[in-house]
């Protein structure tokens, strides 16, 4: 259990489609003594508003409950890759609108830094992103210069410490494993980074951080809400610690974290 929370008379609520993790995390909140609940629909189960309520599932599932609930769902800033020092990324990164991406003249990779509104891959130019009758223009992208990763792991952070680590990705293909032979340079290179997570790079105290091997070294991939990312081969226990954090009440929220606070949506029935 984390350090100064406690969960006792808490819940923690997981989305209608359950995944691996999901599954992980509800045996994990039982062995402590935290109730589970599985939502059967995208509305919060009855008997859950006013009661101390932590999340997991995805962007959707957040803003159709998370208001009602009470909710802090916690989320890296939209410019967090593109604040960080390029020894860090190994590529120029820039956070700028779906209407300047649409204009690029050659290869990038684009992204929306949080939600999914469109597949994150390498673009042949600007042409083949989404159209403006599909996704308004203002909507935030990173674009950033092509680099292939050779291996790719996953890290749960809390408090500026990492908790959990998993292997994800391998060749661009999906390989799960724990980090082994590569754990002491994925960990030195995951304090570099987080030592760096200050000013416009600063992070939520409860985060996900990808990081890779490239054939020039180690990169950071990206950062992801905890509340919202799977956790493939980590320690469900030491996830969970993370997620509690990543997506709580808001009143038990550190000041220090509202501007990681994702804006929830006022759902009308």
């Amino acid at each position: 259990m984390i350090a100064g929370m406690s969960t006792t008379g808490a819940t923690l609520l997981l989305a209608p489609r359950i995944n691996e993790t999901g599954l992980q995390l509800r045996t994990a909140a039982g062995r402590r003594g935290l109730r589970a609940h599985t939502a059967v629909s995208w509305r919060a189960p009855q008997g859950l508003a006013g009661t101390r309520v932590h999340l997991y599932g995805g962007p959707l599932f957040a803003d159709a409950v998370g208001r009602e609930l009470g909710l802090a769902p916690l989320e890296p800033s939209d410019g967090w890759l593109a604040a960080l020092p390029r020894e860090l990324t190994r590529r120029r990164v820039e956070l700028t609108t779906l209407a300047e991406a649409r204009r690029l003249p050659g290869p990038a990779f684009v992204k929306a830094p949080a939600d999914k509104h469109f597949t994150a891959r390498v673009y042949p130019d600007g042409s083949a992103l989404p159209g403006p009758e599909l996704l308004d223009g203002a909507t935030p992208v990173l674009v950033s210069e092509v680099v292939r990763f050779d291996t790719e792991f996953r890290l749960f952070v809390l408090d500026g410490t990492v908790r959990a680590a998993s292997r994800y990705a391998r060749g661009g293909e999906l390989s799960v494993a724990a980090p082994e032979s590569d754990a002491p340079e994925l960990l030195a290179f995951a304090a570099d980074v987080l030592a760096a997570a200050t000013g416009p790079a600063a992070l939520p105290s409860a985060a996900v951080v990808d990081l890779g091997r490239t054939p020039h070294g180690w990169a950071v991939v990206e950062a992801n809400a905890a509340w919202a990312s799977g956790g493939y081969a980590c320690d469900p226990d030491a996830v969970l610690d993370v997620v509690l954090r990543a997506a709580g009440p808001l009143p038990e929220l550190p000041p220090t974290d509202r501007p990681f606070l994702r804006p929830l949506p006022e759902v009308v029935r």
